[in-house]
């Protein structure tokens, strides 16, 4: 994500690229993934340069998952990880996101990945009450789904499925895309995403 994050701060928006304690790493999984990118999110309020009404997350893959979740943290029941936010966006972007983790995880989509970060869903139906963005919708805020229709990692069946949840979900298809296209800064999705910054934003950007 990182030449993505330079072309932003390019344009003149500032762009807080997050790491996070992955699955197979001390802490990951369920609940640290969550917990650190919720710290993340909430740094922001105090970090005087920053505006922080105005926040967009913006994740790929595994981190598009992430990036619908931030956005839905408000809709999260007190004592789950990430409740109660200090930092709300006004809108998420998912690009080959992970939308629905009950389906991912029927689908076996990245070969146990889902267990491996939350547990299974016959051990622990309600981590995915509180874990996934298709089971915290409608979040209530402006979402951009950019998915590729050749994406052979995660299906494009996640963010349409999770479009017909959302009324507020947007979803870009881009024929012949594959899972990496969607991130590719010099590609159409990056150039299709930067033209509605402004309306997820509620403010304009500049040329780079």
């Amino acid at each position: 994500m990182t030449p993505l994050a330079r072309d932003l701060a390019g344009r003149g928006v500032a762009a807080w690229n997050v790491e996070y304690r992955r699955v197979g790493q001390g802490g990951g999984g369920w609940p640290g993934t969550f917990e650190d990118v919720a710290a993340a999110i909430d740094h922001l309020a105090q970090v005087d340069e920053i505006d922080a009404s105005r926040v967009v997350t913006c994740g790929h893959s595994a981190g598009g998952h992430l990036s619908l979740w931030l956005a839905g943290r408000h809709r999260l029941p007190a004592g789950a990880p990430g409740a109660v936010p200090r930092v709300r966006p006004v809108a998420a972007v998912a690009q080959a996101g992970v939308c629905d983790l009950e389906r991912a995880w029927r689908e076996n989509i990245g070969d146990g990945a889902v267990t491996d970060l939350v547990g299974s869903w016959d051990d622990v139906p309600e981590r995915y009450a509180i874990a996934s963005p298709a089971a915290l919708a409608p979040l209530g805020v402006r979402q951009l789904l950019v998915h590729g229709s050749a994406d052979d990692v995660v299906p494009p069946s996640q963010s349409r499925g999770y479009a017909a949840l959302d009324p507020d979900a947007e979803l870009l298809e881009l024929e012949g895309a594959d899972h990496f296209d969607v991130i590719d800064v010099d590609g159409r999705a990056w150039a299709e995403i930067v033209t509605r910054l402004p309306h997820l934003l509620g403010a304009e950007i500049l040329a780079p």
